[in-house]
């Protein structure tokens, strides 16, 4: 069984017919270091499983980069408003390492559901999903402070600090290089 079927299974209901007819869906693809997966204004077309490496996700404002997210093994990757709506992408989405995935493309994403009989449910609970995601996101803004927003940060994703660049994860935690650094330096005294 792929990484990426055992994810399936571990998160959706699939009985072991159904994981194999999603998987095969999916095809191995490659995106180097420094690589656009999706550029800002374009058409997503696809979504992808991260195998291996990592993505940053930012917007280009007139006077600053802003990180939404690093993505890591283990998650999809896409600009999901893109993918189902058809409206052009409001993310780049750039490789931070050499990254191995597993692509599907939209034209095949959208006919799961013939091969499927269950998707609809399964695509119910992978968009419900991304929306808890989003909503713990944003409530931890609204609700904690810069310290606490970086201390969950670091316990669920200690490799990031030692792999990306602190003004990315000071941008995706929505603070200042100095603020982060100044948390770092209270923590280590």
């Amino acid at each position: 069984m792929s990484e990426l079927e055992q994810y399936l299974h571990s998160f959706f209901d699939f009985d072991q017919s159904d994981l194999a007819k999603v998987a095969a869906f999916f095809k191995p693809e490659i995106v180097r270091k420094g690589e656009f997966y999706l550029r800002t204004g374009k058409a997503c077309n696809k979504l992808s499983f991260i195998k291996s490496g990592m993505f940053r996700i930012f917007v280009d404002l007139e006077d600053r980069e802003v990180t939404q997210w690093i993505s890591t093994k283990g998650y999809f990757i896409t600009d999901l408003s893109s993918l189902i709506f058809d409206t052009p992408a409001r993310w780049n989405i750039q490789a931070l390492t050499d990254t191995a995935l597993y692509t599907i493309e939209k034209s095949d994403y959208e006919r799961l559901g013939d091969y499927i009989p269950k998707w609809p449910v399964t695509e119910k609970l992978f968009i419900a999903h991304c929306f808890t995601t989003l909503e713990d996101r944003v409530f931890s803004f609204l609700s904690m402070t810069a310290e606490q927003r970086y201390n969950i940060l670091f316990e669920n994703n200690r490799e990031l600090f030692n792999q990306v660049p602190l003004q990315y994860i000071a941008s995706m935690l929505g603070m200042t290089p100095e603020t982060i650094s100044r948390i770092r330096r209270k923590q280590l005294n």
